[in-house]
């Protein structure tokens, strides 16, 4: 039961060796809570927690080493007085950090994913039959490992609107209410750099579908894009010197109308919001 009328800031946990910005980095349990507990210090109002990577051309996980990465710093990480978010596709997934205490689903295939060889459920029938989880809708064009060797073709902006839209309500239509539902227009996942900077520019029109609008832009590459250094690689720097970056990105979203903001610099992006609601 988050009060969205203040914009929340949703702290990222990575138990992954491959994510794009700080993969390795949170490998061990401990290292993970106390960096989790790190976030919760410097004012993260969620936590959300994955342990397979979906960046661009990112390999799947097998459900079993997920839930091996997952599940002893779920079982701690529920203890730390604010709600968990869960980052996954994989029903089983899904069900097991919800069996755990987990408060919300972070979904970027939003709920379409399904391998029906192993596990008879769909991911919708897992959050449906929960009765209070929040779930993040997000729209991805492709899969991570091609989504940026074949962009979005057009307007990205209506094709995200469009597609969040329908899947809201298909969701809404099997028994969830609207309540329990923030959609995500997806930075970064099968955009250019010029789409991605787009749904910035045209936020706006992604809030007229009566839910709320969550938003990621934590240290991407589009941002990267923007600068030139001597050392950079082919995105225009490395992820961790987009801290400046990633803070404007975040600002600006939330002046736009975002409620939640996804990102790995917690303590930067909380006090930068303090001067927006100062000027509020």
């Amino acid at each position: 039961m988050l009060d969205l009328a203040t914009p929340r800031v949703m702290g990222i946990v990575n138990v992954t060796p491959d994510s794009f910005s700080d993969g390795g980095r949170h490998a061990d349990v401990n290292s993970t809570l106390r960096h989790c507990e790190k976030l919760v210090r410097d004012g993260a109002d969620i936590l959300d927690i994955g342990a397979e990577s979906t960046r661009p051309g990112a390999v799947a996980v097998p459900v079993a080493e997920e839930l091996a990465r997952l599940l002893p710093v779920l079982c701690e990480a529920v203890r730390l007085g604010v709600p968990v978010s869960v980052d996954t596709y994989k029903p089983g997934v899904m069900q097991a950090a919800l069996d755990l205490g987990v408060d919300i689903i972070n979904d970027v295939w939003a709920l379409r994913w399904r391998d029906a060889a192993t596990d008879s459920r769909t991911a919708t029938q897992v959050v449906a039959r929960h009765p209070a989880c929040g779930i993040c809708l997000m729209h991805m064009h492709g899969e991570p490992s091609t989504m940026q060797l074949l962009p979005v073709q057009g307007d990205a902006v209506a094709q995200a609107r469009l597609f969040l839209q329908k899947a809201a309500g298909e969701l809404h239509g099997a028994g969830v209410e609207k309540n329990r539902i923030v959609i995500d227009p997806g930075i970064g996942f099968g955009k250019s750099v010029a789409q991605n900077f787009a749904l910035l520019a045209r936020q706006a029109e992604l809030l007229g579908s009566d839910y709320p609008l969550l938003v990621g832009w934590s240290r991407k590459s589009s941002l990267g894009a923007l600068v030139g250094t001597a050392t950079a690689d082919a995105t225009g720097s490395e992820p961790e010197q987009r801290l400046a970056l990633s803070v404007t990105a975040a600002v600006l979203a939330v002046e736009r109308g975002a409620s939640v903001v996804r990102v790995h610099d917690v303590l930067e992006t909380v006090q930068a919001l303090r001067v927006l609601s100062a000027i509020r």
